[in-house]
């Protein structure tokens, strides 16, 4: 089972009587599908739909919830969770000393201690487990981690899109249990509610792999001289990009060669995505 160590994650606690019902409100997913011992992904939008912060929930005690986010953003976010707050009875805090560390290739998750809290991340369709607080011992590195996140489809900003720059169609957030489409309102709900009810969801994550190592994130994928989207992260040959995928279906019915800089790539839509690609190109790129 390899464990390994991401320092690059923090951890912001939200807790009190009003806790559950406030992130209700405000976040995409619906937290009274939250089981106990499960991290499920989920996202604070923009008023347009637009993803502005990104995290992993799970319960952490009676009223009582963990956010796990970039270590990066995670001043902002509480920020902003702050700033939406107003008079709900949440206490709102980010914990600086939590060590996060994640476990995956295995049927059973970590024995856990007084010091550790083990719950399975729902965004891969095999076991994978998050610890926090005292972890197993590390024995694989961060981009042995990436490397299987990336060959599971799962799409995180930062290595892969830009916050404010994407909808949760756009990275699968509606395909693994990130969007509550029937729990009631939330911030940015009805634009996501209209993609999802008129199915004008175009850009979506697609698995990326090539006979050679794949060039940097951000470079354009390309076919017939026309831009289809843009490379994530990658491992090796293997990657992830963002793409529009009436213009790929485009590109396969033509037979046309696809590239991300000067190497050819193949694409193909995760197996455990409900999506396809569409069955004729849209009017604009007809």
């Amino acid at each position: 089972m390899p464990t390994a160590i991401l320092a690059d994650r923090a951890i912001t606690d939200v807790s009190g009587p009003d806790a559950e019902h406030f992130l209700q409100n405000i976040l995409t997913l619906d937290l009274d599908a939250l089981g106990q011992n499960e991290a499920r992904p989920g996202a604070l939008l923009a008023p347009q739909g637009k993803i502005m912060f990104d995290f992993l929930v799970s319960r952490s005690g009676e009223n009582a919830l963990r956010l796990e986010c970039r270590a990066d953003i995670a001043d902002d976010f509480v920020r902003r969770l702050m700033l939406y707050r107003l008079r709900a009875k949440a206490d709102i805090s980010k914990q600086d000393q939590v060590l996060v560390s994640v476990s995956w290739q295995s049927d059973s998750a970590a024995s856990q201690t007084d010091s550790t809290t083990t719950v399975r991340d729902s965004r891969f369709p095999s076991p994978v487990f998050r610890h926090y607080g005292v972890a197993p011992a590390a024995t694989a590195g961060e981009a042995d981690w990436h490397a299987f996140r990336i060959a599971n489809a799962v799409a995180e900003s930062g290595p892969d899109y830009a916050l404010a720059d994407a909808f949760p169609h756009d990275v699968l957030l509606d395909q693994m249990g990130g969007v509550g489409f029937k729990k009631g309102c939330f911030i940015g709900q009805e634009v996501v509610s209209r993609m999802q009810h008129r199915g004008t969801a175009r850009r979506r994550v697609l698995l990326v792999t090539a006979a050679a190592d794949l060039p940097a994130a951000g470079t354009e994928l390309r076919a017939d001289g026309k831009v289809l989207g843009a490379l994530g992260s990658a491992s090796g040959s293997h990657g992830l990009a963002i793409a529009r995928i009436d213009r790929v279906k485009a590109a396969l019915d033509a037979g046309s060669e696809i590239t991300a800089g000067d190497v050819a790539v193949s694409l193909e839509i995760p197996s455990w995505a409900s999506f396809t690609y569409p069955e004729a190109a849209s009017a604009e790129d007809a």
